[in-house]
Protein backbone atom coordinates (compact mmCIF):
# COMPACT_ATOMS: atom_id res chain seq x y z
CA UNK A 1 0.00 0.00 0.00
CA UNK A 2 1.47 3.37 -0.72
CA UNK A 3 -1.80 5.66 0.38
CA UNK A 4 -1.59 8.45 3.12
CA UNK A 5 -0.77 6.75 6.76
CA UNK A 6 -2.16 8.50 9.55
CA UNK A 7 -0.37 8.18 13.55
CA UNK A 8 -2.22 9.75 15.98
CA UNK A 9 -0.26 10.66 19.31
CA UNK A 10 2.45 11.73 16.64
CA UNK A 11 4.03 13.74 18.98
CA UNK A 12 4.35 11.05 21.60
CA UNK A 13 7.25 8.82 22.06
CA UNK A 14 6.24 5.68 20.54
CA UNK A 15 4.14 7.79 17.75
CA UNK A 16 6.99 10.53 16.96
CA UNK A 17 9.50 7.36 16.21
CA UNK A 18 7.01 5.20 14.33
CA UNK A 19 5.98 8.16 12.21
CA UNK A 20 10.15 8.72 11.29
CA UNK A 21 10.13 5.20 10.06
CA UNK A 22 7.70 5.50 7.61
CA UNK A 23 9.16 8.78 6.61
CA UNK A 24 12.22 6.85 6.00
CA UNK A 25 10.88 4.95 4.01
CA UNK A 26 9.08 7.50 1.52
CA UNK A 27 5.72 7.13 3.15
CA UNK A 28 3.39 10.20 2.89
CA UNK A 29 2.29 10.48 7.13
CA UNK A 30 -0.38 12.86 8.86
CA UNK A 31 0.24 13.25 12.42
CA UNK A 32 -2.12 14.56 14.71
CA UNK A 33 -1.51 15.22 18.94
CA UNK A 34 -3.15 17.62 21.26
CA UNK A 35 0.13 18.11 22.66
CA UNK A 36 -1.37 18.01 26.18
CA UNK A 37 0.22 18.73 29.03
CA UNK A 38 0.81 15.15 31.14
CA UNK A 39 4.43 15.82 30.71
CA UNK A 40 6.80 18.54 28.70
CA UNK A 41 4.98 19.62 25.73
CA UNK A 42 8.43 21.04 24.68
CA UNK A 43 9.61 17.44 25.12
CA UNK A 44 6.83 16.65 22.23
CA UNK A 45 7.51 19.63 20.48
CA UNK A 46 10.91 19.01 20.17
CA UNK A 47 10.10 15.14 18.39
CA UNK A 48 7.75 17.46 15.91
CA UNK A 49 10.51 19.16 14.96
CA UNK A 50 12.42 16.81 13.90
CA UNK A 51 9.54 15.46 12.06
CA UNK A 52 8.79 18.77 10.21
CA UNK A 53 11.94 18.59 8.64
CA UNK A 54 10.72 15.86 6.35
CA UNK A 55 8.54 16.82 3.20
CA UNK A 56 6.65 13.84 3.14
CA UNK A 57 4.79 14.90 6.32
CA UNK A 58 1.58 16.72 7.67
CA UNK A 59 1.42 17.68 11.17
CA UNK A 60 -2.63 18.50 12.69
CA UNK A 61 -2.99 19.56 16.24
CA UNK A 62 -6.52 17.84 16.91
CA UNK A 63 -7.84 16.27 19.69
CA UNK A 64 -9.38 12.69 19.08
CA UNK A 65 -11.84 13.41 21.78
CA UNK A 66 -13.07 16.15 19.66
CA UNK A 67 -15.91 14.57 17.12
CA UNK A 68 -16.56 17.12 15.06
CA UNK A 69 -12.84 18.08 14.24
CA UNK A 70 -12.16 14.14 13.91
CA UNK A 71 -15.17 13.86 11.06
CA UNK A 72 -13.60 16.94 9.11
CA UNK A 73 -10.46 15.46 9.67
CA UNK A 74 -10.80 11.95 8.31
CA UNK A 75 -13.05 14.14 5.37
CA UNK A 76 -10.42 15.72 4.75
CA UNK A 77 -7.18 13.61 4.66
CA UNK A 78 -8.58 10.26 3.76
CA UNK A 79 -6.26 8.29 5.38
CA UNK A 80 -5.68 4.37 3.68
CA UNK A 81 -4.12 3.52 7.25
CA UNK A 82 -4.67 4.32 10.73
CA UNK A 83 -1.82 4.24 13.29
CA UNK A 84 -3.87 4.87 16.77
CA UNK A 85 -1.64 5.85 19.21
CA UNK A 86 -3.31 8.39 20.92
CA UNK A 87 -4.19 8.23 24.19
CA UNK A 88 -4.42 9.34 27.98
CA UNK A 89 -0.92 7.12 29.74
CA UNK A 90 -0.27 6.16 32.92
CA UNK A 91 -1.26 3.77 35.41
CA UNK A 92 -1.28 6.27 38.35
CA UNK A 93 -2.08 9.23 36.93
CA UNK A 94 -5.27 6.56 36.05
CA UNK A 95 -5.90 6.99 40.10
CA UNK A 96 -6.94 10.50 40.57
CA UNK A 97 -8.12 11.96 36.68
CA UNK A 98 -10.05 9.33 35.67
CA UNK A 99 -12.08 11.41 33.36
CA UNK A 100 -9.31 12.10 31.25
CA UNK A 101 -8.68 8.48 30.08
CA UNK A 102 -12.64 8.03 29.56
CA UNK A 103 -12.47 11.18 27.23
CA UNK A 104 -9.25 10.53 25.15
CA UNK A 105 -9.37 6.47 25.46
CA UNK A 106 -12.47 5.32 24.98
CA UNK A 107 -14.72 8.46 23.23
CA UNK A 108 -11.40 9.25 21.16
CA UNK A 109 -11.18 5.68 20.15
CA UNK A 110 -15.23 5.73 19.13
CA UNK A 111 -14.35 8.74 16.86
CA UNK A 112 -11.33 6.95 15.52
CA UNK A 113 -13.37 3.31 14.80
CA UNK A 114 -15.87 5.88 13.28
CA UNK A 115 -13.48 7.25 11.22
CA UNK A 116 -12.47 4.23 9.51
CA UNK A 117 -15.82 2.88 9.41
CA UNK A 118 -17.15 5.26 7.10
CA UNK A 119 -13.78 6.54 5.27
CA UNK A 120 -12.88 2.33 4.41
CA UNK A 121 -9.59 2.74 6.04
CA UNK A 122 -7.59 -0.74 4.98
CA UNK A 123 -5.92 -1.45 7.62
CA UNK A 124 -6.67 -0.09 11.66
CA UNK A 125 -3.33 -0.66 13.87
CA UNK A 126 -3.64 0.36 17.55
CA UNK A 127 -2.03 0.69 20.54
CA UNK A 128 -3.10 -1.78 23.37
CA UNK A 129 -1.41 -2.14 26.47
CA UNK A 130 0.35 -5.44 28.78
CA UNK A 131 -1.51 -3.86 31.56
CA UNK A 132 -4.60 -5.27 30.72
CA UNK A 133 -2.60 -8.56 32.19
CA UNK A 134 -4.08 -6.94 35.24
CA UNK A 135 -3.72 -10.20 37.96
CA UNK A 136 -3.02 -12.81 36.04
CA UNK A 137 -0.41 -14.40 37.20
CA UNK A 138 0.39 -17.34 34.29
CA UNK A 139 3.86 -16.84 32.78
CA UNK A 140 4.73 -15.26 30.42
CA UNK A 141 1.29 -13.31 29.40
CA UNK A 142 -0.64 -14.48 26.41
CA UNK A 143 -2.71 -13.68 24.05
CA UNK A 144 -4.65 -16.51 25.00
CA UNK A 145 -5.09 -15.78 28.27
CA UNK A 146 -8.22 -14.21 30.13
CA UNK A 147 -7.84 -10.55 30.48
CA UNK A 148 -11.03 -9.52 32.50
CA UNK A 149 -9.89 -8.43 35.95
CA UNK A 150 -7.19 -5.29 35.36
CA UNK A 151 -6.28 -3.57 38.26
CA UNK A 152 -6.44 0.39 37.07
CA UNK A 153 -8.54 2.18 35.11
CA UNK A 154 -5.83 2.50 32.54
CA UNK A 155 -6.15 -1.12 32.06
CA UNK A 156 -9.70 -0.73 31.57
CA UNK A 157 -9.75 1.49 29.18
CA UNK A 158 -7.03 -0.73 26.81
CA UNK A 159 -9.00 -3.41 27.41
CA UNK A 160 -12.36 -1.73 25.95
CA UNK A 161 -10.54 -0.74 23.31
CA UNK A 162 -9.88 -4.38 22.51
CA UNK A 163 -13.45 -5.00 22.90
CA UNK A 164 -14.64 -1.96 20.74
CA UNK A 165 -12.29 -2.87 17.74
CA UNK A 166 -13.25 -5.83 17.09
CA UNK A 167 -16.67 -5.35 17.18
CA UNK A 168 -16.13 -2.73 14.47
CA UNK A 169 -14.24 -5.02 12.68
CA UNK A 170 -17.23 -7.58 12.77
CA UNK A 171 -19.63 -5.67 11.84
CA UNK A 172 -18.11 -3.23 9.21
CA UNK A 173 -15.17 -5.78 8.24
CA UNK A 174 -12.49 -3.18 9.15
CA UNK A 175 -9.39 -4.79 9.18
CA UNK A 176 -7.90 -4.34 12.53
CA UNK A 177 -4.35 -5.52 15.03
CA UNK A 178 -4.50 -4.14 18.09
CA UNK A 179 -0.70 -4.62 20.21
CA UNK A 180 -0.62 -5.18 23.63
CA UNK A 181 3.14 -3.07 23.95
CA UNK A 182 5.28 -4.16 27.03
CA UNK A 183 7.33 -1.15 28.77
CA UNK A 184 8.88 0.32 26.00
CA UNK A 185 12.23 2.49 26.54
CA UNK A 186 14.74 4.68 24.49
CA UNK A 187 15.82 7.88 22.89
CA UNK A 188 13.14 10.23 23.47
CA UNK A 189 11.69 8.30 25.85
CA UNK A 190 8.41 9.53 28.44
CA UNK A 191 9.80 11.50 31.29
CA UNK A 192 7.26 9.55 32.85
CA UNK A 193 8.56 6.21 33.05
CA UNK A 194 10.95 4.49 35.02
CA UNK A 195 14.28 4.57 32.87
CA UNK A 196 13.68 8.91 32.22
CA UNK A 197 13.13 9.95 35.83
CA UNK A 198 15.58 7.27 37.72
CA UNK A 199 18.19 8.66 35.24
CA UNK A 200 17.31 12.10 36.02
CA UNK A 201 17.60 11.57 39.92
CA UNK A 202 20.65 9.78 39.75
CA UNK A 203 22.17 12.51 38.18
CA UNK A 204 20.91 15.51 40.40
CA UNK A 205 21.64 12.73 43.09
CA UNK A 206 17.91 12.52 44.20
CA UNK A 207 16.91 9.36 45.65
CA UNK A 208 15.01 6.88 43.14
CA UNK A 209 11.77 5.32 44.13
CA UNK A 210 11.78 1.73 43.61
CA UNK A 211 8.45 0.29 44.09
CA UNK A 212 7.88 -3.47 45.93
CA UNK A 213 11.04 -3.01 47.34
CA UNK A 214 13.06 -3.91 44.06
CA UNK A 215 11.36 -7.42 43.57
CA UNK A 216 9.97 -5.97 40.28
CA UNK A 217 10.30 -7.54 36.78
CA UNK A 218 9.67 -6.12 33.31
CA UNK A 219 9.67 -6.85 29.59
CA UNK A 220 11.71 -3.68 29.11
CA UNK A 221 11.14 -3.34 25.14
CA UNK A 222 13.38 -0.89 23.16
CA UNK A 223 11.91 0.93 20.76
CA UNK A 224 13.61 0.35 17.53
CA UNK A 225 12.33 -3.14 18.27
CA UNK A 226 8.99 -1.91 18.70
CA UNK A 227 9.37 -0.08 15.64
CA UNK A 228 10.66 -3.00 13.73
CA UNK A 229 7.54 -4.93 14.72
CA UNK A 230 4.95 -2.59 14.06
CA UNK A 231 6.49 -2.23 10.62
CA UNK A 232 5.53 -5.63 10.21
CA UNK A 233 2.33 -5.82 10.93
CA UNK A 234 1.30 -2.23 9.46
CA UNK A 235 1.09 -4.97 5.83
CA UNK A 236 0.09 -7.88 7.48
CA UNK A 237 -3.24 -7.11 6.64
CA UNK A 238 -5.65 -9.50 9.05
CA UNK A 239 -8.45 -11.27 6.95
CA UNK A 240 -11.90 -13.31 7.71
CA UNK A 241 -10.53 -16.91 8.98
CA UNK A 242 -13.13 -19.96 9.39
CA UNK A 243 -13.76 -22.90 11.43
CA UNK A 244 -11.10 -21.88 14.20
CA UNK A 245 -10.64 -22.06 18.06
CA UNK A 246 -11.52 -18.23 19.39
CA UNK A 247 -9.36 -16.30 21.97
CA UNK A 248 -9.09 -12.94 22.91
CA UNK A 249 -6.36 -12.93 20.24
CA UNK A 250 -8.08 -14.12 16.93
CA UNK A 251 -11.23 -14.05 15.54
CA UNK A 252 -13.57 -15.00 12.25
CA UNK A 253 -13.44 -11.30 12.01
CA UNK A 254 -10.33 -9.52 9.98
CA UNK A 255 -9.07 -9.04 13.60
CA UNK A 256 -5.98 -9.95 15.31
CA UNK A 257 -4.53 -9.12 19.27
CA UNK A 258 -0.82 -9.64 19.65
CA UNK A 259 1.85 -9.14 22.62
CA UNK A 260 5.39 -6.66 21.65
CA UNK A 261 8.08 -7.14 23.66
CA UNK A 262 11.48 -8.12 24.31
CA UNK A 263 10.15 -11.43 25.85
CA UNK A 264 13.23 -11.14 28.69
CA UNK A 265 11.49 -9.93 32.18
CA UNK A 266 14.53 -8.23 33.73
CA UNK A 267 14.53 -7.22 37.61
CA UNK A 268 14.23 -3.73 38.57
CA UNK A 269 17.77 -4.48 40.29
CA UNK A 270 19.54 -5.71 37.43
CA UNK A 271 17.89 -2.81 35.49
CA UNK A 272 18.97 0.25 37.98
CA UNK A 273 22.75 -1.53 37.78
CA UNK A 274 23.02 -1.43 33.86
CA UNK A 275 21.76 2.44 34.19
CA UNK A 276 24.46 2.98 37.17
CA UNK A 277 26.98 1.90 35.02
CA UNK A 278 26.42 3.55 32.05
CA UNK A 279 25.67 6.72 33.93
CA UNK A 280 28.82 6.37 35.58
CA UNK A 281 27.90 6.83 39.45
CA UNK A 282 25.47 5.17 42.27
CA UNK A 283 21.72 5.40 42.88
CA UNK A 284 20.56 6.46 46.10
CA UNK A 285 17.37 4.32 46.29
CA UNK A 286 14.15 4.70 48.55
CA UNK A 287 12.61 1.22 48.67
CA UNK A 288 8.79 1.35 48.86
CA UNK A 289 5.68 -1.02 49.16
CA UNK A 290 4.03 -1.40 46.15
CA UNK A 291 1.61 1.47 44.38
CA UNK A 292 -1.98 0.43 43.33
CA UNK A 293 -2.69 -0.55 39.97
CA UNK A 294 1.27 -1.72 40.11
CA UNK A 295 2.03 -5.52 39.09
CA UNK A 296 4.78 -7.39 40.02
CA UNK A 297 5.82 -8.43 36.79
CA UNK A 298 5.39 -8.76 32.96
CA UNK A 299 6.83 -11.09 30.67
CA UNK A 300 5.29 -11.50 26.91
CA UNK A 301 5.06 -14.48 25.30
CA UNK A 302 5.62 -13.10 21.65
CA UNK A 303 4.83 -16.55 19.51
CA UNK A 304 1.87 -15.19 17.61
CA UNK A 305 3.81 -12.03 16.70
CA UNK A 306 6.72 -13.76 16.03
CA UNK A 307 5.07 -16.63 13.71
CA UNK A 308 3.31 -13.75 11.60
CA UNK A 309 5.71 -11.31 10.67
CA UNK A 310 8.82 -12.57 11.85
CA UNK A 311 9.43 -10.65 15.09
CA UNK A 312 12.55 -10.75 17.18
CA UNK A 313 13.70 -8.25 19.48
CA UNK A 314 17.31 -8.10 19.44
CA UNK A 315 18.16 -5.06 21.87
CA UNK A 316 19.08 -6.31 25.46
CA UNK A 317 19.33 -3.60 27.97
CA UNK A 318 23.06 -3.62 28.24
CA UNK A 319 22.71 -2.08 24.99
CA UNK A 320 19.49 0.03 24.91
CA UNK A 321 19.73 1.62 28.19
CA UNK A 322 23.70 3.27 27.13
CA UNK A 323 21.70 4.53 23.93
CA UNK A 324 19.23 6.19 26.07
CA UNK A 325 21.57 7.87 28.53
CA UNK A 326 23.36 9.21 25.50
CA UNK A 327 20.04 10.71 23.95
CA UNK A 328 19.74 12.59 27.41
CA UNK A 329 23.12 13.66 27.83
CA UNK A 330 23.12 14.82 24.41
CA UNK A 331 19.89 16.76 24.93
CA UNK A 332 20.00 17.90 28.15
CA UNK A 333 23.38 18.99 27.19
CA UNK A 334 24.83 17.12 30.47
CA UNK A 335 28.83 16.71 30.25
Amino acid sequence: MTGTVLVTGVAGFIGFHFAQALLDQGRSVVGLDNLNPYYAVQLKQDRLHQLKEYSNFIFRPLDVADRQGMEEFFAEHQPEIVVHLAAQAGVRYSLDHPHTYVESNVVGFLHILEGCRQHRVKHLVFASSSSVYGLNTKMPFSVQDNVDHPISLYAATKKSNELMAHTYSYLFHIPTTGLRFFTVYGPWGRPDMALFKFTQAILEQRPIQVYNHGKMQRDFTYIDDIVAGMLGVLEHIPTPQANIHLHPGISTAPYRLYNIGNHRPVQLLDFIQVLESALGCRAIKEFLPMQPGDVPATYADIEDLTNAVGFVPQTPIEVGIPRFVAWYRDYYRIT
